[in-house]
């Protein structure tokens, strides 16, 4: 088999296009559409100043809205020094296809501030924080019915306190303004799961690709997740909740961690919480004892296991590198880590891609729900928990009296107790990437020149895409 190692200067943008092409190709769809779909349809780009340290320091951030066929638009807020407009662009389009493959009613969008969040003390940030959320306020990019941003990298839920807080301070008759972000800590609207949302969406994922054994024998690998090698590659909030989750629940050996400063290499696996702890503490996974310390990171990528995880940054598996990948399973964690020509040679090479449209929807699936519950002003299962756990216990007693038999003390807790919060966000996570597996495995059973995941999951994105708008008379 002869495989193309043709470099090209593809962007972000660019692989993020072809991918649409190549499966937009497959969609029959009106003349135009298929353009109308693809095109962002508005960027905006705001500059401010804030006073800090006896001095005005300027800001650029952007935020961009693909798509509009449902309203709110939904999508992340990124902070990062090599962030531009461009990433913001492809970051929005993805965000699209990825609501429209598991199926949630938000438009496509994404936000960005370039700025090195570590460079400034946290009430610097708070600062920086609120002024631009009151730009993009000005402009009608931030509301519970228009425009609803999340975490992405180098934000989390102190900043969607922070952003939340200023929107409610200019809109104080909004008596759902909590729902205008999501990814908020629980004490100010957010919901139990939604921190970890996107690494168990990963472990979910992984999980749904194993319960079908043709899927995972035409990958070489056999039997069942337990014993699994993975490389996880990023061990920020995704990396880490995905290599935890999968270590710990699932009995995988995490036998390389690829960070910035470079990787840990381990054939009987790594410690993940001792791994993240060392990281917090350091600022770098060099130092970390009882495992091979290996500078340059990247190759770790190429090395021998079960499961690759590119869970950090995008066009990590390129054109110069996916001749080396030798993991016969891609699982996309992150956004955009596999460039266009890298998802040529890895299929001319015969590995199957779990792509990140599906992958790491896990974290726009709890946001929604999080949406929800705000909108709704009503916790999950609130009203239904203790009624739960008075019936379950009546079927224990039944079924104690028509035994005989005492009803197992060490599971009677566990068959009593009544759904949590944090339970049925995890059952709706799990229903909705079991239901998008089975969208991408019908359009690939049906359809003979859909070879693969990835096409599949912008095929079935783009017919929801395309639906809506028939629906809407364009």
């Amino acid at each position: 088999m002869t495989i193309t190692t043709r470099e090209t200067s593809s962007s972000f943008l660019q692989s993020v296009d072809g991918m649409y092409a190549r499966a937009a190709a497959l969609c029959p769809m009106e003349e135009g559409l298929q353009e109308r779909i693809r095109q962002c349809n508005s960027v905006y780009m705001v500059r401010f100043g804030v006073r800090l340290r006896g001095c005005m320091h300027s800001f650029v951030g952007w935020r961009a809205v693909h798509s509009e066929h449902f309203d709110p638009v939904k999508g992340g807020i990124r902070y990062a020094l090599d962030v531009d407009q461009e990433e913001v662009e492809a970051l929005a389009a993805l965000m699209t296809y990825k609501c429209a493959l598991v199926d949630i009613p938000f438009g496509g969008s994404k936000g960005a501030l370039k700025i090195d969040p570590a460079a400034w003390e946290e009430h610097e940030l708070e600062r920086i924080t609120r002024r631009f959320t009151q730009e993009l306020a000005r402009r009608n990019l931030i509301g519970p019915s228009q425009n609803v941003p999340a975490p992405d990298m180098g934000t989390g839920e102190r900043e969607m306190a922070w952003m939340a807080d200023e929107y409610r301070r200019r809109n104080p008759l909004d008596i759902n303004a909590a729902a205008c972000v999501t990814g908020k800590p629980i004490s100010r609207g957010g919901v139990d799961g939604r921190t970890e949302a996107t690494g168990r969406g990963v472990q979910y994922a992984i999980r749904e690709f194993f319960r079908h054994p043709d899927h995972v024998a035409k990958t070489g690998l056999s039997g069942e997740l337990r014993g699994k090698r993975v490389i996880v590659q990023g061990l920020g909030n995704v990396g880490y909740h995905a290599a935890k989750f999968l270590s710990e629940e699932d009995g995988c050996l995490i036998v390389g961690i690829v960070e910035r400063d470079g990787a840990l290499r381990s054939a009987t696996g790594l410690p993940v919480e001792k791994v993240r702890q060392h990281l917090r503490a350091k600022g770098k996974i060099a130092g970390f004892p009882g495992a091979q310390y290996v500078e340059k990171g990247s190759v770790v990528l190429e090395d021998g296991c079960d499961i690759l995880i590119p869970a950090a940054i995008e066009n990590v598996i390129t054109a110069e590198n996916a001749p080396r990948i030798s993991a016969p399973l891609v699982v996309e964690a992150a956004n955009g880590p596999t460039s266009l020509d890298g998802d040529r040679i890895l299929a001319e090479k015969g590995i199957t891609v779990l792509p990140d449209l599906f992958v790491n929807a896990g974290g726009v699936i709890v946001s929604y729900f999080e949406w929800v519950e705000n909108l709704s002003h009503m916790r999950f299962g609130l009203l239904e928990r203790r009624r739960q756990e008075t019936r379950n216990q009546q079927i224990a007693d039944i079924l104690e009296k028509m035994t005989g038999k005492a009803f197992p003390a060490d599971r009677l807790a566990d068959f009593v107790k009544g759904s949590r919060e944090v339970d049925l966000i995890r059952s709706g996570l799990d229903e909705m990437m079991r239901a998008a597996y089975a969208q991408m495995t019908t359009l690939m059973n049906s359809r003979p020149d859909v070879r693969d995941f990835r096409t599949a999951a912008y095929m079935s994105a783009i017919q929801r895409v395309v639906d809506a708008y028939k629906a809407l008379g364009i």
